[in-house]
């Protein structure tokens, strides 16, 4: 008889033959690890998710109005952006959180790094091909940013958490931080361990991976490391695919980095084994960043489809299962 974790985590297999049949935050529920936010401006990440995905604005008249699936599960309604922002620009005001805990992304305000409130991104910015429906990423350049400091469910202390992001791999440079996830909830730098997000570009100021980069590394404050200390990890190459599926996951006295091509459905483990030294235990706040560092660094730029952020240490069969079925982040819409 299989335990009940592997029950469950096998439930969620024999349902993923499409997208519809399972989303990311089911599947991650299989495992015992819980999404505690989910973010996308492209698709549901829950199979009965109908909820919005995000808000846009129109530059003409400031109206708001929320982008939807196109039906439970599914893409972004790409075409009501389109009719609702016709002949006029529009923004991204809100990102909402998927998992009911109210845990949105919004407009940054300033930090001790930088002023604000932070720009916000071009609605239109990142067109992309999903399942072969329109959908539009979330294109964060210099000066971007959003933000959750009052989120609830996140890992604190040394809580263990997983995290994972689809991002562009083409988009992106060597400034602070393209980040995703975890960090202070007073946006400055409150010291070593405060955070522990997804960072993806070239930054070369404390450890990097392989090669020219960019990588897939962790931001965990003062330090943006590839693997267990501040140099070169060789075990985590540069990216060169053209989407990009970015994974960092925390506990107690161990943490991994993991990453591969988001239209393959492979994941490969660039660092699995303890903290930096200094790092451990960690001392995470559990605010929710997107495009920033902790301190709202906002120097950086890159493109983020999808993320989320669970209760809990994932396990690399619950990951791999996730990216095994992810949608073809193929190419961009005409």
């Amino acid at each position: 008889m299989p335990t009940s974790t592997s029950y469950r985590l096998a439930i969620g297999l024999a349902a993923m033959s499409s997208l519809a049949a399972a989303g990311p935050c089911d599947i991650y529920g299989h495992g015992d690890t819980p999404c505690v936010a989910a973010h996308s401006s492209t698709r549901a990440l829950y199979d009965a998710y109908s909820g919005p995905l995000y808000q846009v604005s129109r530059a003409s008249d400031g109206t708001t109005a929320d982008i939807s699936p196109v039906s439970a599960g599914s893409v972004a309604d790409a075409a009501a952006q389109d009719s609702f922002c016709n002949g006029t620009d529009c923004s991204v005001t809100i990102i909402y959180d998927q998992t009911g805990n109210a845990n949105h992304l919004t407009q940054a305000p300033a930090g001790s790094a930088a002023g604000g409130p932070d720009k916000l991104a071009s609605a239109t910015g990142a067109p992309i091909t999903l399942n072969g429906k329109k959908a539009y990423g979330i294109k964060i350049e210099p000066g971007m940013g959003y933000r959750c400091n009052t989120a609830v469910k996140t890992a604190t202390g040394d809580g263990a958490e997983g995290m994972y992001a689809v991002l562009d791999g083409t988009d992106y440079n060597g400034q602070c931080c393209f980040d995703y996830g975890n960090a202070e909830t007073n946006s400055a730098d409150n010291g070593n361990a405060h955070m522990e997000a997804i960072y993806f570009g070239l930054g070369t100021g404390y450890g990097t991976g392989t090669g020219s980069g960019p990588w897939i590394m962790a931001d965990i404050e003062n330090g943006i490391s590839a693997g267990n200390q501040f140099d070169v990890t060789s075990t985590n190459p540069s990216i060169t695919s053209r989407f990009v599926t970015a994974v960092v996951k925390g506990e107690p006295n161990q943490w991994s980095i993991r990453g591969g091509d988001a239209t393959t459905g492979s994941l490969g483990t660039y660092w699995s084994g303890e903290y930096p030294t200094g790092y451990s235990p960690m001392k995470k706040e559990g605010a929710i960043i997107l495009g920033i560092g902790g301190d709202n660094s906002n120097w950086a730029q890159g493109t983020f489809y999808e993320g989320v952020m669970t209760s809990g240490y994932p396990s690399d069969n619950t990951e791999n299962s996730i990216v095994t079925g992810m949608p073809p982040l193929v190419k961009f819409a005409a």
